[in-house]
């Protein structure tokens, strides 16, 4: 078994680690206080659940006139308003049958008493918002727009950085997301437990990200990890103040066990030939949402690899300080990012 030779795996890091621990510099916060943010926030929700439905073609046109490039994303992509197969009378019918259906007007109102006041949420939006004008000054300042998928998508960006994010995602942990279909992965506990109004603003911002990132030239597992880590060290960033924990969506426990063991991973990825491997079947779990990383102690998350993505990205860029986030996005090269970070694990 793989997990019994952990210590194996401990005992041979320990002794790397008298040759290559690190020391990590104070983290350093720039000062944003001159750089304006007042985000706009647009509640798409409360616009949709106020139409009249006496009339639908015609509020359908309003509402496309009030969000020309949400509405037909909303209706058509995720709702499939438009598509026969879902609605056989046409968009106008299906969309007030949608909007009368109990389980949905019932979830509308528990977000509207939710987020009656969305104004903390703003305020953090500002926060990160201020960080990205000064790390990508050339990119339009986004914007966040609120809304209910009924469980389709938490958080996409369209247009030039404007974010849309499903409110029905955050509702905490008193909401009974595994009683609505307890078959479905998407709310297995461990996920669930991120679906809380504490993770909005940083899976809202990871959209953003995920829409500036170039993606891999390779499926190996080095590419997928170096990836992620590149988009980790970009929220870190823009969160600069957010726990780490909320950053990887998991337990603070979970976050402490990846600092301890950073040295023990490597060597497990080095000795288990992971690296350069791309069998989707091997390594999903390791960059991939997942209760767990195969081969690891029971206190390992999912998606450690991410992880140390991140910290080779931090080496990176220690040694690399001038590389602007921009720039560290559109890295596609995962082994000469790899080279040039000299990375070698803490202990």
């Amino acid at each position: 078994m793989i997990v019994k030779n952990w210590q194996l795996f401990a005992a041979v890091a320990f002794l790397s680690s008298l040759f290559s621990c690190q020391s990590e510099a104070p983290r350093q916060v720039p000062d944003i206080s001159h750089i304006e943010a007042d985000t706009p926030i647009r509640r798409f929700e409360q616009s949709l659940f106020q139409l009249d439905t006496a009339q639908m073609e015609k509020s359908l046109e309003s509402l496309t006139a009030a969000y020309p490039e949400l509405a037909p994303i909303y209706l058509y992509q995720l709702l499939g308003a438009d598509q026969p197969q879902v609605a056989p009378d046409g968009p106008g019918p299906y969309l007030k049958g949608f909007l009368s259906h109990e389980p949905l007007q019932a979830l509308y109102d528990t977000i509207q008493l939710r987020y009656a006041d969305f104004s903390p949420y703003k305020a953090s939006f500002d926060e990160a918002f201020r960080y990205f004008q000064h790390y990508f000054p050339e990119e339009p300042l986004p914007t966040v727009t609120t809304l209910v998928s009924e469980f389709a998508i938490a958080a996409f960006v369209y247009g030039e950085n404007d974010l849309a994010v499903s409110l029905d995602y955050f509702l905490g942990p008193t909401y009974p997301y595994q009683q609505l279909n307890p078959n479905d992965p998407a709310f297995s506990s461990y996920l669930a437990r991120t679906f809380t109004p504490e993770h909005l603003v940083s899976k809202t911002v990871q959209a953003l990200i995920n829409g500036l990132a170039a993606p891999p030239r390779e499926q190996r597992l080095l590419d997928l990890m170096l990836m992620n880590g590149r988009k980790l060290y970009v929220l870190d960033q823009l969160l600069p103040y957010t726990p780490d924990s909320i950053k990887l969506e998991i337990t603070g426990a979970q976050t402490e066990w990846l600092s301890a063991n950073e040295l023990e991973m490597w060597a497990y990825l080095l000795k288990e030939d992971l690296i350069y491997d791309t069998d989707w079947q091997r390594i999903r779990k390791l960059v991939d949402y997942s209760p767990h990383s195969p081969g690891m102690p029971p206190e390992a998350p999912g998606r450690t690899a991410n992880w140390l993505g991140w910290q080779i990205v931090k080496a990176y860029m220690k040694r690399h300080p001038e590389t602007t986030l921009p720039e560290l996005l559109g890295m596609t090269d995962a082994q000469a990012l790899l080279d040039a970070s000299r990375y070698k694990p803490e202990r």
